[in-house]
């Protein structure tokens, strides 16, 4: 297994990039492809979002700084192509993004990919309820486990915000359950 340091070096150098950036997508696909799942809810506009989101990294790897931990900035890049993505869609719909969040979550019954039961619907309906930011902070604590600091990283906001956040995402799903 390839160091960060030495895969980010290898993407750099344009000898091995196309190996380094092979080891890359095999390393992080799944872990993105989810991430972004969860913010369209749609397999096929996930694999769109995901095919953009690796297509931005290769193009920007030789800016990366090394600032925060590489998968932190590919996350960013995922969250921002995913939001980029619903606002467009709803643009194009001349929907608002409350009434896209509507479609999408009606269309998640019959999608054969959403392989979630009564519950997990339920609780996808209370997600998309959510402001964007808690929706973001729920689903990166809730369902991919990163911690506060990573969270920080990539969505480039404080600790203590993101903890208000989650709290107040976890007493709004709770309430839309008890309601539902």
């Amino acid at each position: 297994m390839l160091t960060e340091e030495t895969l980010i070096d290898q993407l750099k150098d344009i000898a091995t990039q196309s190996k380094a950036f092979e080891v890359l997508v095999n390393t992080y696909q799944k872990r993105l492809y989810w991430h972004i799942r969860r913010i369209v809810l749609d397999h096929d506009d996930t694999d769109d979002v995901l095919q953009n989101t690796f297509i931005k990294i290769y193009k920007n790897i030789g800016g990366f700084k090394g600032d925060s931990r590489l998968y932190s900035w590919m996350y960013r890049i995922a969250t921002n192509e995913a939001l980029s993505f619903l606002r467009s869609k709803s643009k194009k719909f001349g929907v608002s993004d409350a009434e896209l969040q509507e479609r999408m979550i009606g269309n998640l019954q019959a999608d054969v990919y959403f392989e979630g039961d009564v519950i997990q619907l339920k609780l996808q309906k209370a997600i998309a309820t959510l402001p964007e930011k808690q929706k973001l902070v729920f689903n990166m604590k809730y369902f991919e486990e990163l911690k506060y600091e990573e969270i920080s990283e990539i969505l480039e906001t404080s600790v203590g915000g993101l903890k208000a956040s989650y709290h107040l995402a976890t007493k709004k799903i709770e309430a839309f359950l008890k309601d539902v």
